[in-house]
């Protein structure tokens, strides 16, 4: 299905993001690079060899209302619907806060653009989404290590489970309109968040590319790792 596949993806222009996007246009799909800094997106698909597929190049911030409306009425007017929305953006790897002791204004704006800016996206890309015959939407989550879910990383950890939620609740809501909502965990991977040392990127970005493009008796509400369901 996911022959001419209409994507967007949020923070599309480097790491795991940018790895969707040129697997995505490397099987014939649309696929719009979506990037808060525009020149930071245009370089990004300049890297993203001719094939097949197509890249669009959009500014787009998901914490701005304003952005994301105009993206989504340029996916109306542009490219009629949305198969498949992939929301890769996401800031604060907050290793040295502990939950007693966090700076709420970051935490604030962490929240903002990983929970908000993901449930932002769902509800003004619904309309496009319904008009595909195969909706999907996929949320880039790392799983969250145990030893450190009251140790460190309280702000990355907390926004984890609130988009863990968001995806259950939001899969249990869109199943009457055929949309699968998933969170996938690409695990550790050698970006320039994860540092040397962590699997190819292009392993990582094929889980996400494969929950985009899932058959219809595809999973929903799963939180996966390379088609697999993981606890969180």
């Amino acid at each position: 299905m996911d022959r001419g596949l209409v994507a967007l993806v949020t923070g599309g222009n480097r790491g795991i993001g940018l790895e969707v996007c040129r697997q995505l246009a490397a099987r014939g799909s649309t696929v719009v690079l979506a990037s808060r800094d525009i020149e930071k997106g245009r370089r990004a698909a300049a890297t993203i060899a001719d094939g097949p597929g197509r890249v669009l190049v959009w500014q787009l911030d998901v914490t701005s209302p304003g952005d994301v409306e105009r993206a989504r009425a340029r996916t109306e007017q542009e490219l009629g619907l949305l198969d498949a929305l992939v929301n890769n953006a996401a800031i604060l790897y907050d290793t040295w806060q502990r939950v007693t002791d966090a700076d709420l204004d970051q935490a604030r704006s962490a929240f903002e653009t990983n929970v908000l800016g993901a449930w932002r996206m769902v509800l003004a890309f619904f309309p496009p989404l319904r008009r595909s015959a195969h909706p999907r939407v996929v949320k880039r989550l790392q799983r969250i290590r145990i030893a450190g879910l009251h140790e460190e990383r309280c702000t990355d950890n907390v926004s984890k489970v609130a988009l863990n939620a968001l995806t259950r609740m939001l899969a249990a809501e869109l199943r009457r309109d055929r949309v699968l909502v998933n969170s996938v965990c690409p695990g550790w991977v050698a970006t320039e968040m994860g540092g040397s040392g962590g699997r190819p990127v292009k392993d990582g970005a094929a889980g996400i590319v494969w929950a985009a493009t899932l058959p219809d008796d595809g999973p929903t509400g799963q939180f996966l790792r390379d088609g697999r369901p993981l606890p969180w």
